[in-house]
């Protein structure tokens, strides 16, 4: 006999080889039915392993993240399975669970997958389904393995990556896939998925392997979460930035200017010169003194921060030039550090606070491209302030203060605070020694303790030069997207051997403190875009007025001294004189997203006055020319 611990810490003896699943059942049937798999010693095995002496175990019920790992897990393997009885001479690569779902890896030869087959596909896994075939884990010498696997170039290389005398495998039917598990019990257990789109992905990631086929999809335990989150789906394309950016003229691409390198075109420009005015101001008022400094940099610049060591695969290659290698910057820091070397600091002139909208650039992997989300030219807002110690948690809280009051401006309200630390067990990817690192941490544990912020931790989410805390927000389609950060650097300091006079008159060593607001701006504004679908407010519009003449001829003077009227007030404006009916007018000027239309008629000629339909109103108002002009002026004077 053996003996489990359960949950509650009871006991219970059971017969050595007892399931996980009849433990489970012994407890309570319904507990049995909704459990996906158990954890055995602090482990994760399947329902059906077996287990042979004495353990803790608990149950992984379906409500939980892991289970929903562990069905897209199994659903991946069900998709594969449907694939080799549909395709011949298929390779199977990968197939792991991701975020919302999973997706699979294969080679078909000269086969093409589109996603018109995706129906027929699910239709041969529904087929399986029913089937209820047992799914069944089983360790094998790696030898063996090695000959099972032999026909298959990707599962050759996968095992004989194992360094383990034993590799574990799950058959499923004719199916058979290396795999650490754990699993569903049976293929009748997968009912609610959905085949969502197939696209390209090269082996191992690497271009210089081969472009396989990648299927991607969701899965889950009820059909109403399922429903919801094709509904989701369905949302996000309807504020999927990259669509609406383009129909509104905000930025685009072209390859022949290059992958992930945005032009942001006339409307786009005038967004992000209205958030720059905008970070700008409240930065002048709060002390920080704007610089720019090139988006070049010698390397020893970048080997005397660190970056050349420990991010030197996510930058661009050093250009030789001249006996020199310069490269494309990935981020504003030694540039600010040499700057506030260049001169003598009394202990009286700290905190200096340096601030810049600056240009930079990282290798991003093209299939990590995505819009102005994710590219490999953008633009920060960025600062480093340098402070004495003792001035660490009131810089800190400014900065912190600053976050909430821009959320508070553009409305955000669904945000937590993420401590991210270095992870412990992988250090050789940080630099600076232990502890630095664990001062800063605690440091920053305390300041936030003493604001009273509630955050949570992240190991291994530390920039490599020291932690930081990141701000979380929720977008509208349900991602968590980091828009701000503020990092505390003890490192940087010490590598360009920064320092300023004490008051004792000796050199001392300032601290770092990096951070930014709006984050990438080119990000922000993708957010931006898929919070609001493009309806900007009034302030940050492209187009804040169109003005719409009722009939060409009679109206166009007056038309014409509105718009002077709105270039003399810095109102932006754009008129539609087209040969067109009103109605599309109206139907097109609602489209554009414009704040205001104006709709100019015989009574506004003789009365001096307009009549506007607000956006996504059909509501018409009149007033006084003079009225509008003041309410416009104030909603972009209050950024309202």
């Amino acid at each position: 006999m053996i003996k489990i611990t359960l949950p509650d810490g009871s006991a219970k003896e059971f017969e050595a080889g007892v399931l996980a699943v009849d433990v489970a059942k012994s407890l309570s049937p319904s507990l049995a039915k909704k459990s996906v798999v158990a954890r055995v010693n602090g482990k994760l095995t399947d329902l059906l392993d077996p287990i042979n002496e004495d353990s803790s175990i608990e149950f992984v019920t379906q409500e939980s993240k892991e289970a929903f790992e562990v069905l897209n897990h199994s659903t991946a393997h069900l998709l594969a399975q449907a694939v080799g009885r549909l395709y011949k001479g298929v390779y199977f690569a990968i197939g792991p669970a991701i975020e919302e779902g999973f997706y699979y890896d294969f080679d078909l030869g000269d086969t093409k997958i589109t996603n018109d087959d995706l129906p027929k596909i699910e239709a041969e896994m529904k087929k399986i389904v029913k089937e209820n075939i047992r799914i069944t884990h089983k360790m094998i010498k790696k030898d063996e393995a090695l000959e099972m696997m032999k026909a298959d170039p990707y599962k050759t290389e996968l095992t004989e990556a194992i360094e383990d005398d034993y590799v574990g495998f799950y058959e499923q039917g004719e199916h058979l896939e290396i795999c650490r598990g754990p699993h569903v019990t049976s293929t009748a257990a997968i009912k609610n998925f959905k085949l969502l789109n197939v696209a390209g992905a090269y082996w191992r990631g690497d271009s210089k392997n081969k472009m396989l086929t990648r299927i991607y999809g969701t899965s889950w335990f009820t059909k109403e979460d399922l429903d919801k989150y094709l509904q989701l789906l369905e949302e996000r394309k309807e504020r999927d930035h990259r669509r609406i950016g383009k129909e509104m003229g905000i930025f685009m691409f072209d390859e022949l200017v290059g992958r992930g390198l945005p032009m942001w075109l006339p409307n786009g420009f005038i967004v992000r010169r209205a958030l720059c005015d905008y970070i700008m101001d409240k930065e002048i008022a709060l002390g920080y003194k704007h610089v720019m400094t090139p988006s070049l940099g010698n390397v020893n610049l970048y080997k005397t921060s660190g970056h050349w060591a420990h991010y030197k695969d996510d930058m661009f290659p050093a250009m030789e030039l001249d006996d020199e290698a310069y490269v494309l910057r990935p981020m504003n820091c030694p540039h600010h550090m040499v700057m506030f070397r260049s001169k003598l600091h009394s202990y009286r002139d700290l905190p200096v606070r340096i601030a810049e909208i600056a240009n930079d650039f990282r290798y991003e992997a093209s299939g990590a491209l995505t819009g102005i989300e994710r590219t490999r030219a953008f633009t920060q807002n960025d600062s480093h302030i340098f402070c004495r110690p003792d001035q660490i948690a009131q810089e800190f809280k400014g900065v912190a203060k600053l976050i909430l009051d821009v959320y508070k401006d553009f409305g955000f309200k669904d945000y937590s605070f993420r401590l991210s630390l270095r992870d412990p067990k992988n250090t050789e990817k940080y630099f600076g020694n232990d502890e630095l690192w664990e001062k800063s941490e605690a440091e920053l544990r305390q300041v936030l303790d003493e604001m009273g912020v509630d955050y949570y931790e992240a190991e291994g989410e530390a920039a490599f030069y020291g932690p930081k805390l990141d701000v979380q927000v929720k977008s509208a389609v349900g991602h968590d997207v980091t828009l701000s950060t503020i990092q505390l650097d003890y490192q940087l300091p010490e590598r360009f051997e920064l320092t300023y006079v004490d008051q004792n008159g000796q050199k001392a060593r300032p601290v770092v403190i990096h951070r930014a607001i709006l984050g990438s701006l080119d990000r922000f504004v993708a957010f931006l875009i898929e919070e609001t679908k493009g309806v900007f407010p009034v302030w940050l519009a492209p187009v804040q007025v169109k003005v719409i003449p009722v009939n060409l001829e009679h109206h166009q003077e007056y038309c014409d001294k509105l718009c002077d009227l709105f270039t003399i007030n810095n109102i932006r404006f754009e008129t539609d004189y087209r040969d067109e009916k009103l109605g599309y007018k109206i139907r097109e000027a609602q489209m554009s997203k414009a704040p205001y239309a104006l709709v100019i008629g015989d009574k506004e000629v003789e009365n001096n006055t307009v009549t506007y339909r607000p956006y996504g109103s059909q509501e018409q108002v009149t007033v006084a020319l003079d009225d509008f002009i003041n309410m416009v002026k104030d909603k972009i004077a209050n950024r309202s």
